[in-house]
């Protein structure tokens, strides 16, 4: 699988797209568009390992509600996520069986290796 989770609104996002110059076999997926599903969500676990992993803490939402201050388990970042797209770190990209998550230097660097 060739995929990427991004949001299209989100210059960083637009970004690393264009950087990538992502071959046209990827299917991009717009996560304020087109939600992401339990099935989804439970692939990029399997890659990443953790839903801690695939979450982002820079969300408006996660301060809002005062998130940092709750002791979160697996499971309540996994309902986060699918409750509201911003709690995803984005981009999520997943190579084969290989998963890029966030925008660091160094993430957008190693997925250019194996793209």
């Amino acid at each position: 699988m060739k995929k990427i989770y991004h949001l299209s609104t989100c210059d960083t996002c637009k970004r690393i797209i264009n950087e990538l110059n992502l071959p046209s076999d990827f299917t991009a997926q717009d996560i304020k568009t087109k939600g992401i599903t339990p099935k989804e969500i439970e692939e990029m676990y399997k890659l990443a390992g953790s839903y801690e992993a695939l979450f982002s803490k820079r969300a408006r939402l996660y301060k809002e509600r005062d998130l940092k201050n709750q002791n979160l388990t697996e499971e309540d970042y996994k309902k986060l996520i699918l409750e509201h797209y911003t709690f995803l770190k984005r981009p999520v990209l997943i190579i084969n069986d290989q998963i890029f998550i966030g925008n660091s230097k160094k993430v957008v660097e190693s997925a250019k290796l194996v793209i």
